[in-house]
């Protein structure tokens, strides 16, 4: 599996800067810019996505068809959704979920797996599991590593960043709520929630079931009332995080 032609999503510039370094010759598809690289060590492709499901569709899509390759990698920020989480926290997913997706009904919505049709029987639990054999890769490529604590002038303490693992929320809208942090939090148990991850999830699902997926979010804020300050002072230092992770699961996938 590490000998596959890897493809490396993010959706903003500041995520990609310590990635890779776009020497190579951009090839611009459909807008989006793609060229390849090397992360640690591992030949891949890199596209700068732009934010949402749709734009990461694309990508996908893309990286999948015309480059052919045949595992994914999400690297960026997110909001956190676990209060016991902190700033600099990394999280890597175990499973993707599009928490917007689903049927608004009389008494409240009701979420299901993105294109299913639960009237026919279909299976509808949403979310996108990522292959435990793999999961447990990714725990060990991570072992031991320990993270720099955080610059003072992120203004979140000098606490020291952790790297934990568990389910990633997708939607199409950035999370300024303190309620809807906790009822996302208290609907789906997950840690943290973006806007691209689930989308590529499930291109890839449809490309087939041996195409590995891994999302590596360093949260940026912590998805409440506050984030729309936060997120904008702490992008470039909470994507250098990402990175740095990001380039130890990068062999193992």
């Amino acid at each position: 599996m590490v000998n596959r032609l890897l493809g490396v999503i993010s959706a903003l510039p500041e995520e990609l800067a310590h990635l890779s370094d776009r020497s190579a010759e951009v090839t611009a598809i459909g807008g989006l810019p793609f060229w390849r690289g090397r992360i640690a060590g591992r030949e891949a492709v890199f596209v700068e996505s732009g934010a949402g499901k749709v734009n990461a569709g694309v990508a996908t899509v893309l990286l999948l068809d015309r480059f052919d390759c045949r595992a994914l990698m999400l690297c960026g920020v997110a909001g956190g959704l676990d209060p016991a989480l902190g700033v600099g926290d990394i999280v890597v997913g175990t499973s993707n979920v599009q928490h917007d997706y689903g049927l608004e009904k009389q008494d409240g919505f009701v979420h299901i797996q993105p294109g299913s049709r639960p009237s026919l029987g279909q299976a509808s639990t949403p979310g996108y599991p990522v292959d435990a054999a793999l999961v447990g890769r990714l725990r060990e490529a991570v072992g031991g590593l320990v993270l720099d604590p955080l610059p003072e002038t992120v203004g979140a303490g000098r606490r020291t960043p952790a790297v934990r693992f568990g389910t990633i929320l997708t939607g199409d809208s950035f999370v300024n709520s303190e309620q809807t942090r906790q009822r996302l939090h208290a609907t789906f148990q997950a840690q943290a929630v973006e806007m691209e991850g689930g989308a590529v999830a499930q291109v890839a699902s449809r490309w087939g079931d041996d195409i590995p997926v891994v999302n590596v979010r360093c949260l940026s804020d912590l998805a409440g009332a506050e984030s729309h300050l936060d997120f904008r002072a702490f992008l470039p230092v909470a994507a250098r995080y990402a990175s740095l992770v990001a380039h130890r699961l990068a062999p193992a996938i």
